[in-house]
């Protein structure tokens, strides 16, 4: 199959949706996009450090046969041929899975899928590797004892934000066009935001999970892509039902790749602080300049605040008896190698009670009552994703005023706790010329309000030109 003149040159500004296309015209071959991704990969990856696995060989094999099949007219599935990634918290069939720590071996039998990768896989994509974690995925930048420093594509000197922050730079970079994340406590839409790219925590259970995560039911699966319209595309793939997930929630109704353009009827609750944040002054201007946009589509936008207390107490107790869970299975010789912090982190956890662990269901209960009133009245809560740009890579906080990582992240993790559908989607650049999300917060299962609705807020941002120099020396 060879590319027509009318074919894109590069993968510069390719989607998914647009190479489905592509190949039912053959226009492109799944074996042209799948080497290009893997050029690009090889030409960023030392520097930015997205990937730390690549199986080239297996992903060209993929990309052949799927050839063979849409010269045939006769694709496997949704996904043949689209290259796509899996993040390294996650089980993918014949690689290992070290979750970013040295206290875990790289051998074993590997013989089993996650669910979502499962899904990914049959539906005939080309999974090309798996993206970096820090340990655990503990915190909310990426850089880890096993694979080092990941870097921000929009400048290496800064983080992409964690813990799917691998996912995050490939996103940005077009190596692949759908990319797993997690989030437990913003880990898909900390990095959409400082990337400049489209991140979606569906409603916990839509996805379903197998192992489950050390945090349990804070840790939601979902997609990471360049355009709103790829990550439809996957969650109408990955929010299928699974055996092997006892916390599965109702079935996934799925939505076409292209709703309306207009937020018209739509009330939407905008918070610009939740009543306690601190935001940076160029952050909150391009956000209220996003929030007028979501007028000019039509929406009902009335600003107002959901009414809670910072419930970071809560979050943290579940979050470190997680991690002191991860501890417990881990033997002495082998905590020498864990990432100190983490180590700092689940060794705290070791101290809660379980009347600290009731306490946090309690506070829990009341948020999620509260937002479940909240969204009687409005159909979206929309907030900064984060209140600070992207910060200089090897720390754990922008500066010293931070204590940790959940401190700078105070838009994000109030939503792992309610469980309920979150999204960043790019809304502009900062004073300093990087990427600013914006969050999209619906009801439980609301999860087609909140997509449908970042569609058109795409429709009239657009997604940001990835056409700074840093962007494209990294894959040349």
């Amino acid at each position: 199959m060879k590319s027509r003149s009318s074919a894109p040159s590069s993968l510069d500004g390719l989607t998914a949706c647009e190479c489905l296309q592509l190949y039912r015209t053959r226009q492109v071959s799944p074996v042209e996009v799948v080497d290009e991704c893997l050029s690009r990969i090889e030409a960023s990856n030392p520097t930015l450090n997205a990937f730390c696995l690549v199986d080239h060989e297996n992903a060209r094999s993929i990309a052949r046969a799927s050839e063979g099949r849409w010269m045939k007219g006769g694709p496997t599935g949704v996904l043949d041929g689209i290259p796509a990634t899996i993040k390294d918290l996650t089980m993918a069939r014949g690689w290992p899975t070290r979750r970013g720590s040295l206290s875990g071996s790289a051998e074993g039998r590997w013989t089993e899928d996650a669910p979502i990768t499962a899904r990914i896989r049959e539906a005939g994509a080309v999974i090309l590797g798996k993206t970096t974690t820090p340990e655990f995925g503990w915190k909310g930048v990426t850089d880890s004892p096993v694979y080092g420093i990941t870097r921000n594509p929009w400048d290496p000197d800064l983080t992409p934000g964690g813990s799917s922050g691998g996912a995050g730079v490939a996103a940005a970079l077009n190596l692949g066009f759908l990319h797993q994340g997690s989030d437990g406590g913003g880990s898909i839409r900390i990095p959409a935001s400082f990337t400049g790219t489209f991140g979606f925590k569906p409603t916990f259970g839509l996805v379903p999970q197998w192992p489950a995560s050390a945090m349990t039911t804070l840790s939601h699966l979902g997609p990471m892509t360049r355009t709103v319209a790829d990550a439809i595309l996957m969650m109408n793939v990955i929010a299928q039902k699974d055996a092997r997930d006892g916390y599965a929630g109702p079935v996934y109704p799925g939505i076409n790749v292209g709703p309306a353009k207009t937020l018209k009827g739509l009330r939407i609750g905008y918070s610009r602080d939740l009543g306690y944040v601190r935001v940076a002054h160029d952050i909150q201007r391009v956000t209220d300049k996003a929030v007028d946009q979501l007028r000019a589509l039509g929406a009902e936008v009335a600003e107002t605040n959901p009414g809670f207390t910072n419930p970071v107490e809560a979050f943290a107790t579940f979050w470190f008896a997680g991690a002191a869970l991860i501890l417990s299975r881990i033997d002495n010789e082998q905590r020498q190698l864990l990432d100190p912090g983490f180590l700092r982190g689940a060794e705290r956890g070791l101290t809660i009670t379980l009347a600290d662990f009731q306490e946090a269901e309690a506070v829990r209960f009341e948020l999620s009552a509260l937002m479940a009133k909240f969204h009687e009245k409005y159909d979206l809560l929309v907030t900064p994703t984060l209140p600070v740009a992207p910060f200089a890579v090897g720390r754990n906080v922008p500066d010293e005023s931070y204590r940790g990582w959940v401190d700078w992240t105070p838009f994000t993790y109030p939503f792992n706790l309610t469980q309920q559908p979150a999204a960043s989607v790019p809304s502009g650049l900062d004073d300093q010329g990087l990427p600013v999300g914006l969050q999209l917060v619906g009801a439980r299962y609301s999860d087609t309000t909140v997509l449908a609705a970042a569609y058109a807020i795409e429709s009239r941002l657009g997604h940001l030109s990835l056409a700074r120099d840093s962007l494209t020396a990294a894959v040349r």
